[in-house]
């Protein structure tokens, strides 16, 4: 066995109807007034009032940063950054999904320590320390609420990452009324961004651990088993919660043992369309998987049983191929899109997706396999 580091989230509060407590939560981490940092779309379903409620009930004051966005550019972390700094606030609370969350992780961590982004981005280059910080995930993909990662917009169809232990918040609070709203497209494509998270990290050719695969397979049970409900029968609390513990353990796994070539091939699809980040990488987890297969296909086979809920019989090509069918099989019964043609990407440019996929060295150095710029056009090919 290799030698290996595990870091996760201080405390997991796993419980439909937690939020409740969010007071209670907030003194105990020795907050007294924290700033909100959420997105308008949470703010439109009602979420924000009923946390907002919550806070009150519990004699808490606080103020609101409600204006992320998807893939939140540079602009966003600062605005967020001054509102707190203006109301003096001395603790964070993310709200929402994962760009949410992320950016209020930055904003904790700058607020305390002084640093700028360009301090901190690429990995362990974040000095300081960060204010107490509570994440509170609305949708059961990104595991945001129990990585180190942050993502920011950086340009166009640029981004850059921080990657710092100081990111694990101080509380992960699972609590699937949150929910319960979903619609059935945003509920598939989150799930199968988890999915992926928890296949990556337990064929990642880098920091592969005990605990990691150990995450990764449980992930991918209560995954694999509650997708289909959780998607078609929103109103289902129980799946609901099983789908936010999934992304929550598969989140910890890839946290600690990186994520790889399928998010390195679907970060430009987001970048340049704007496709949102679980289903960019639901668009191209078959054909990646197909590439690795010539070295990952003992691993793939050891997940099989976790993904499709029975043995398969069979060598480790076989058992591969027919988790790859089958996986195949269930981003259509989700009804999610299942190639680019359908996401109105121009054929012309895959070449370009190629050249940009390759600048994601940071990935791309954790696939089982390694990717040149001719393997990734030959991937979106496939996958189109």
């Amino acid at each position: 066995m290799k030698p290996f580091v595990f870091n996760t989230t201080k405390s997991i509060i796993n419980e439909p109807g937690a939020l409740k407590n969010i007071a209670d939560i907030c003194r105990q981490n020795h907050i007294s007034k924290p700033l909100v940092v959420t997105d308008q779309g949470i703010v439109s379903v009602g979420l924000m009032a009923q946390l907002e409620e919550a806070l009150k009930a519990g004699d808490m004051s606080y103020d609101s940063y409600a204006d992320v966005v998807a893939d939140p550019p540079e602009a966003i972390i600062y605005k967020a950054l001054d509102v707190l700094k203006a109301g003096g606030n001395d603790g964070v609370i993310g709200f929402g999904g994962g760009s949410s969350m992320d950016t209020a992780k930055l904003v904790a961590l700058m607020a305390k320590s002084g640093e700028t982004l360009d301090d901190i981005y690429g990995v362990g280059n974040a000095k300081g320390q960060r204010l107490p910080l509570i994440l509170i995930p609305t949708t059961a993909g990104t595991g945001s609420e129990v990585t180190a990662v942050a993502i920011v917009t950086t340009g166009e169809t640029t981004k850059a990452g921080v990657v710092a232990t100081q990111l694990y918040p101080d509380v992960a609070l699972l609590d699937a009324e949150l929910t319960v709203g979903l619609p059935p497209h945003i509920t598939a494509a989150t799930g199968v961004d988890a999915m992926v998270h928890a296949i990556e990290a337990y064929t990642s050719a880098r920091l592969k651990n005990p605990y990691a695969d150990m995450l990764a397979k449980q992930a991918l049970t209560l995954l694999s088993e509650n997708i289909m409900t959780a998607t078609h029968d929103g109103k289902n609390v129980e799946a609901r919660q099983a789908m936010l513990l999934g992304a929550c353990l598969a989140g910890q796994a890839f946290a600690n043992a990186p994520v790889a070539a399928v998010h390195a091939l679907a970060y430009p699809l987001g970048g340049h369309y704007h496709i949102p980040h679980g289903l960019s990488n639901s668009l191209v987890l078959p054909y990646v998987m197909r590439f690795n297969a010539v070295e990952a296909k003992t691993l793939y086979a050891e997940l099989a049983p976790f993904i499709m809920g029975h043995a398969v019989e069979g060598d480790d090509d076989t058992v591969t191929n027919a988790l790859i069918t089958h996986i195949e099989k269930l981003i259509v019964d989700l009804g999610l899109p299942n190639t680019l043609k359908d996401m109105k990407v121009p054929e012309a440019d895959l070449p370009k997706l190629a050249s940009d996929a390759m600048k994601q060295e940071r990935l791309l150095m954790n696939n089982p396999r390694p990717v040149s710029e001719a393997d990734a056009l030959a991937i979106y090919q496939a996958a189109f």
